[in-house]
């Protein structure tokens, strides 16, 4: 058995129930990849350690649901963001609440703990990101400068900077002696989801919307490195211990990139759809995803991935000719290091507090109920005893047999396809026997409706595409909408969105498409829907408003009365809108925290003219 194991290379850990209503947001206990956390629309924060059945803990307190939590870098503390703007962090050791901090107007968004002092950060969808003093209340800073959501927040590893990604495609790195802004990076062209720093070198890894890693040198504030991830927006990365290497978890795939140059080392097949959370451990890396109210945890064996080599994704790719592996992996002669200090950060160090410290009567309803004391002595108890033995290491996940019916994978095998099964059995048993025009003819067959449908798609897009190069982009938007295919609308809004090619034209054109886009019953519509209409607020309220406020000018202005025309139509359209984005921000998961950050962008239209 132990020989059938090593061909291995990911599986499923296990699936649970882990809240009664559906699951909002997880998060990994980085130094030890054993704990999660895990936020629910039912206000619960559940502690639970992976490949074991039951919850650890349960900790209650937030009266709307929870939208983000974080362990600290021991991973005795949790915290979590709600819904309503309120923190809480509980002292898991002593299964208490540890403070409760108010001040955030909006969703919760992002939690970091400082690797070092007693501090959290947080940031909101109300585009502020504050740094507390977990021991005292309040916050110590408040930094602005984002002009959307902040999506992700990190401590550098020497706890001297904070970096901020957001929704307005912007990166900023901010100083936290000084409470300002260092730099911005500006190269993404969509949202920026996720930022890690290296673990050694001054280096700075983005993941972004519009599918690409960043690497940033944060000696020179210079872009190094820009990675195509995957066909989907990034929304997890994750750098090797030593640094050498970064994980990327895409939609159903783990993707390993090395840098200088630009590079993916390898590829490998994981059924965990999209991965919310990534951490390492005894050569083994962990991914958690969620779905409704359930979790899955998933393993890939990290001794048989490839962490040197690879194609160059610049360029000419050669599969023949590979990379030659780098003399210095780990780069360290390339650029600085970090130096850690060697005491604990004082609250001094930044300043007071500035903000009121809130009602300690709210610090008394919440609770940590612990529903299995076995293993909450076990995890969360040894530190506080004078062990006589050494201390017992966690042993890597054992892979499944190879019988077993799963989502683990063999190498270079689609998830739950053998590719044998699709083409006919050749002379002699010999697979290479087809042609590749043989295998595509094989391939086809019984594929009849969907090629047809394929082609018109693509007749249709080619129709679009020599109207926009014949005439203009409101005639091509114009082609696709009468073509009643809402798939064409959104190919064309993608190609908008990605180039910021908006004008208040487009906007009359283009609305009552998106009233269907997020009726739709598919993620992908709906979520090119939200966008258009989050950048149609962004570019054209003002211009809306304003123009529909103004006072009439004396005799006739024809291009005014057209431009009022114009704006009174979108003005209509958008107050039909704001109305079904209300009725959808009560959703739970990704989509519902889309139309809450929309009815926030919305909310001026209910004093509007």
């Amino acid at each position: 058995m132990a020989a059938a194991n090593t061909t291995k290379i990911s599986w499923r850990l296990q699936e649970f129930e882990a809240h009664s209503s559906p699951v909002s947001c997880l998060a990994l206990g980085k130094s030890s990849g054993r704990l999660l956390a895990t936020g629910g629309q039912d206000c619960r924060v559940n502690i639970w350690a992976l490949s074991k059945a039951n919850c650890i803990m349960s900790l209650t307190g937030h009266k709307s649901p929870v939208e983000c939590v974080q362990f600290n870098t021991s991973e005795e503390q949790v915290a979590a963001g709600s819904q309503s703007g309120s923190i809480r962090v509980w002292d898991l050791e002593a299964a208490k609440i540890l403070r409760t901090l108010m001040g955030h107007k909006a969703n919760i968004t992002s939690l970091g703990f400082h690797p070092y002092g007693d501090f959290l950060a947080s940031s909101s969808m109300d585009t502020n990101i504050k740094l507390w003093d977990v021991r005292r209340k309040g916050y110590v800073f408040r930094y602005k400068g984002h002009t959307q959501a902040v999506r992700s927040l990190a401590f550098s590893p020497d706890g001297k900077w904070l970096a901020s990604a957001s929704d307005d495609s912007t990166v900023k790195l901010w100083d936290l002696n000084q409470g300002k802004m260092i730099t911005e990076f500006k190269s993404h062209t969509a949202a920026v989801n996720i930022i890690q720093f290296h673990p050694n070198e001054y280096l700075l890894a983005s993941g972004s919307s519009d599918r690409t890693i960043k690497l940033w040198d944060l000696e020179k504030f210079t872009m190094i490195g820009s990675l195509e991830a995957d066909t989907t927006p990034v929304r997890s990365v994750f750098f090797s211990s030593d640094g050498s290497c970064l994980y990327s978890g895409a939609t159903d795939c783990l993707r390993i990139f090395g840098w200088e140059p630009d590079r993916c080392f390898d590829v490998v097949p994981v059924g965990w759809g999209k991965v919310s959370d990534l951490a390492v451990c005894n050569q083994q890396l962990i991914g958690v995803s969620h779905q409704l109210s359930s979790v899955s945890s998933y393993v890939v064996d990290l001794k048989r991935v490839k962490k040197s080599g690879g194609s160059v994704i610049q360029g000419i790719i050669q599969d023949n000719q590979p990379l030659a592996e780098p003399k210095d992996p780990k780069g360290s002669a390339l650029r600085r290091n970090y130096e850690r200090p060697t005491t604990t950060c004082s609250s001094q160090r930044y300043g007071e507090r500035r903000s009121p410290s809130e009602d300690e009567a709210d610090e008394k309803v919440s609770s940590a109920e612990i529903h299995n004391a076995e293993d909450f002595k076990e995890i969360f108890q040894p530190k506080n005893a004078i062990s006589r033995t050494p201390p017992r290491t966690s042993e890597p996940f054992p892979a499944p047999p190879e019988d077993v019916v799963s989502c683990e994978n063999s190498r270079n095998e689609p998830i739950g396809l053998n590719v044998a099964d699709f083409l006919p059995s050749s002379p002699n048993n010999r697979g290479g026997a087809l042609s590749d025009e043989e295998s595509l003819s094989q391939l086809k067959k019984g594929h009849d409706t969907m090629c047809v449908m394929l082609r018109s798609r693509h007749k249709n897009l080619e129709t679009v595409r020599s109207v926009w190069a014949r005439e203009d982009i409101k005639s091509a938007l114009a082609a696709a909408v009468s073509m009643n295919d809402l798939s064409i609308v959104v190919d064309i809004l993608n190609i908008i969105n990605l180039q910021s090619l908006w004008k208040l034209d487009l906007c009359t054109t283009i609305l009552p498409q998106i009233d269907q886009l997020l009726h739709s019953k598919y993620e992908s519509y709906i979520q090119t829907g939200c966008t258009s209409l989050k950048l149609i607020m962004k570019h054209f309220w003002m211009l809306i408003s304003d123009t529909l406020k103004a006072t009439p000018s004396v005799g006739v202005d024809i291009t005014r009365e057209e431009r009022h025309q114009k704006c009174r139509a979108c003005c209509k359209q958008l107050k039909n809108l704001s109305h079904l984005v209300k009725n959808k921000a009560a959703q739970v998961g990704r989509h519902g925290s889309a139309f809450r950050e929309l009815q926030l962008l919305m909310a001026p239209l209910d004093d509007s003219l």
